[in-house]
């Protein structure tokens, strides 16, 4: 793959960029915080705006590395953040990446989220040149689904008690899209 690292990315709604530490507070107060969004994710919801701040500390301290994706999905219109999506594992081997998302429940249903991983798989299949972009979800959680399939990732299958969430062990639906099956 040809890494590129964490750059800024729009679409007609949206701006994915990095993350400043001026993020702290829409981060905490708009998902972080939620136990509803953090339900069906590996990390706890935040406790407080310093576990927040340590998390974006941590994160813009990776910047630098050309391997590292971290976005914040920030709405053009109010200029905040109201999520973030990131890669969460890679292959170099088979040039795989693994993408992960939330966004705060209050912009749920409103295509945000596909709008931001659309604009993602556009990036890592042209520019990084991934050749396969998969991504998992909680079998319980099936609107995070609907976002990878409305974005043309396919069902590739149910792996049983693969992980472990807030939930618990859990199984998890796997989606994924190559390069060779991505149309335009």
């Amino acid at each position: 793959m040809q890494h590129q690292g964490t750059k800024t990315l729009e679409t007609e709604r949206l701006i994915l960029r990095k993350f400043t530490m001026a993020d702290a507070e829409a981060m905490y107060f708009n998902w972080a915080s939620d136990e509803d969004v953090t339900k069906y994710l590996t990390w706890p919801h935040h406790e407080s705006i310093d576990t927040t701040r340590h998390v974006l500390e941590n994160w813009i301290s990776h910047y630098q590395n050309d391997d590292y994706y971290q976005w914040a999905i920030v709405l053009k219109k109010t200029k905040g953040p109201i999520g973030s999506i990131s890669i969460v594992e890679s292959n170099e081997e088979v040039s795989m990446v693994e993408v992960g998302y939330c966004i705060g429940k209050q912009w749920w249903h409103q295509g945000y989220t596909s709008e931001a991983l659309e604009a993602v798989i556009r990036f890592l299949f042209a520019e990084v040149c991934a050749n396969r972009i998969q991504a998992k979800h909680d079998i319980h959680n099936p609107d995070s689904g609907k976002v990878m399939a409305k974005c043309g990732m396919q069902y590739e299958g149910t792996l049983r008690q693969y992980a472990r969430n807030n939930t618990g062990i859990c199984d998890v639906c796997l989606y994924a899209l190559v390069k060779e099956d991505r149309k335009g």
